[in-house]
């Protein structure tokens, strides 16, 4: 009895153990799908910035709708209007239609901008700021620069370089109060000028060394009569004789305006950009954006891409750039994110359109009495010289071979530009320049062009006892048999059959280079030579009226010079080679140039002229060094090698030794 006890006391503990385990069980995993369900909604939860996102969207199509409310009510004016001017008992006046949509429009505007509803009604006025360098335009509606015009240059036509004007460009600020996106493009700024001396100027012309702060701010609770001027946004320039502009973007006192809870603001820049240079073709596929990361290399938009959008991390600057000009917003520390944009659109905006690039700054935001975003606007040339100076690898955006292989960015910064900023300094023509340059390089290579020389020379004397070892092996079974037999007589002679193709390698890189330099230096824009009236575009002689597949509606008389030069070296130097080309290879050698014909003739009629002459130079070495070198002598001096014992490499050598070990006969 005293045994069973414990035994049934046992039992039933055991049972209540995994009955009371189960339970647990049962709740931890109510628990555990509890928290799952409650992590993957925080998981899905929208951040911060995707509801302040979807709400600017609503905001943006309440916008929209009220705006289709007052086209729509202004239809109706019309058509009313209309209707009734043919009842002359009953006219009705424009006056009163565009007074009862202005009415509406009053009232969409105070809905749209609350504290800042009575700066969206006003005059637009222009204030001009011009340096030595540029003409810079700002107006008062949206505060923003509305035209820069470059004063050293000109379009291909001859007038006034104007990079941007209200009518291409959009600049604007946005920002949240009273649970609104404020957006700055449609509200009215009030001009300011730090130094009294302008305060009240449209215009200020800014000479030699001197300098000027000019502002536009925003004023909010504004009225004609009152304005708290304690409290507003402000845009600030700074200007001096530098093709830099710096910026800042300040929020004065703003605490009870902007909203508490708002963690940023966007700036956002678009431009319709226009054609510059002669060649429409030739600037489009040249416009693209360039960025800089702040920890890594330029970067770009390929140029062919017709739509390509990008959102950027951390970016130094952002810059929209043309064939030479460019036109970049720089963050003196770092801007949190950017959105860029490239649109070819197919419906041409302006005669001369060329792309549509844009570009969203995301700018942190915090409530404090003074917050200010330092930056800077470069408008000016893509000169070499002039963006280095600036430290922030703007002059990456000039396409000298930057990226792998790296030696053609070296050879134009080290030797190519330095000796051409040294004779551009004597003022002499740009078309004299670039013959003394070609010289300087042919100088170079006179010791690689002598040693190719000599190399087909020896293979030309070689050519008879090469065609007697073709009839030795006529079949096309025996082409291996032949191909040794070459070999081995070359090496009896002591030749390298390779040896004319290692120089020619080693100065396609130098080659290469100035295929880069030569249409991007905008130093040879508008440089006339000869019939050449801008040697950065091309030469045309003759315009078709009508276009050429491939080839295009015009003569480019240099290209043609210089395909034509090209096909009589081609020609020329079989004849120093003295081999037998294959019918096929043939007709791809000079297939070759007449392919360059097409491509190089909307192209720089710089680099065409740079080609034409490198080739008349070479024409002129050939015909020296066939002068000088004695052919016979070299066969003297080719058989005297053939008597002696070939020598084997030390690589060769241990090959032999290693077959002899394994048993295999080496032939000697």
């Amino acid at each position: 009895m005293f045994a069973t006890i414990p035994l049934s006391l046992a039992a039933n503990y055991k049972k209540s153990y995994f009955m009371s385990k189960g339970t647990i069980n049962t709740i931890i995993g109510i628990l555990l799908i509890f928290g799952v369900l409650i992590g993957y909604s925080l998981l899905t939860a929208p951040s911060k910035e995707e509801l302040q996102k979807r709400k600017r969207q609503q905001d943006s199509l309440v916008i929209a709708q009220k705006q289709k409310i007052i086209n729509d009510s202004l239809e109706v004016y019309k058509k009313k209007n209309e209707a009734l001017k043919k009842d002359s008992t009953n006219p009705i006046s424009v006056k009163d239609t565009i007074a009862a949509v202005a009415k509406k429009d009053s009232s969409n505007k105070a809905g749209t901008y609350g504290k800042f509803s009575a700066s969206s009604k006003g005059v637009n006025k222009h204030i001009v700021i011009e340096t030595d360098l540029v003409k810079i335009k700002f107006s008062s509606r949206g505060g923003g620069i509305s035209s820069v015009e470059l004063k050293k240059y000109k379009t291909f036509d001859k007038k006034p370089l104007i990079l941007f004007n209200s009518d291409s460009s959009n600049y604007n600020l946005t920002f949240q109060s009273d649970y609104k996106f404020i957006n700055t493009e449609g509200l009215y700024f009030t001009p300011y000028f730090y130094n009294n001396t302008y305060q009240g100027k449209d215009s200020v012309l800014i000479k030699g060394k001197d300098s000027v702060q000019f502002a536009m701010r925003l004023f909010p609770n504004a009225n004609d009569s009152v304005k708290n001027t304690n409290s507003y946004l402000e845009f600030l320039y700074t200007l001096d004789s530098n093709y830099m502009m710096h910026f800042n973007i300040n929020f004065v006192k703003m605490q009870q305006i902007v909203d508490a809870n708002s963690t940023y603001v966007a700036f956002d820049w678009k431009l319709n950009l226009t054609q510059q240079e002669k060649s429409h073709k030739n600037e489009l596929i040249n416009t693209t954006i360039y960025f800089k990361p702040d920890k890594d290399d330029v970067d770009y938009i390929k140029e062919t891409k017709s739509e390509k959008k990008e959102k950027l991390p951390n970016i130094k600057w952002v810059s929209f750039k043309q064939q030479f000009f460019s036109s970049t917003l720089i963050s003196h520390s770092t801007f949190m994110s950017a959105n860029i944009e490239t649109l070819t659109r197919k419906d041409t905006l302006f005669p001369g359109y060329l792309k549509t690039l844009s570009t969203s700054i995301t700018l942190p935001y915090s409530n404090s009495d003074k917050l200010s975003y330092p930056m800077s606007f470069y408008f000016g040339p893509n000169h070499y010289k002039t963006l280095r100076k600036y430290n922030l690898d703007l002059e990456r955006q000039i396409p000298l071979g930057w990226s792998s292989p790296y030696i053609l960015g070296w050879i134009n910064r080290w030797a190519v530009i330095p000796v051409f900023d040294f004779l551009s300094k004597s003022g002499m023509n740009y078309g004299i320049i670039i013959l003394i340059l070609t010289l300087l390089l042919k100088i170079v290579l006179f010791p690689i062009a002598y040693k190719t020389y000599m190399s087909s020379a020896r293979m030309r004397v070689l050519k008879p006892e090469v065609d007697e070892i073709g009839k030795k092996f006529p079949k096309k079974e025996d082409a291996m048999k032949k191909q040794q037999a070459t070999m081995a007589l070359y090496k009896k002679a002591g030749i390298n059959p390779m040896a004319g193709c290692i120089p020619m390698l080693l100065q396609m890189p130098i080659l290469i280079a100035l295929y880069r330099f030569f249409p991007a230096s905008i130093e040879l824009r508008q440089q006339s030579f000869l019939w050449a009236s801008d040697l950065s575009s091309y030469d045309s002689v003759w315009n078709f009226g009508f276009t050429i597949p491939f080839y295009g509606d015009h003569m480019s008389l240099f290209t043609l010079l210089m395909t034509i030069s090209t096909i009589i070296y081609t020609k020329l130097n079989n004849q120093m080679m003295g081999t037998n080309t294959q019918p096929g290879m043939k007709v791809m050698m000079y297939a070759m140039p007449v392919m360059f014909l097409g491509f190089f003739n909307d192209f720089a009629s710089g680099l065409s002229y740079y080609y034409l002459l490198a080739n008349l130079i070479t024409f002129l070495q050939m015909y020296i060094f066939r002068k000088v070198v004695n052919e016979e002598k070299i066969h003297a001096r080719i058989q005297e090698n053939r008597k002696k014992p070939v020598k084997t490499s030390g690589f060769q050598k241990r090959l032999e030794d290693m077959a002899k070990k394994r048993g295999y006969p080496v032939k000697k």
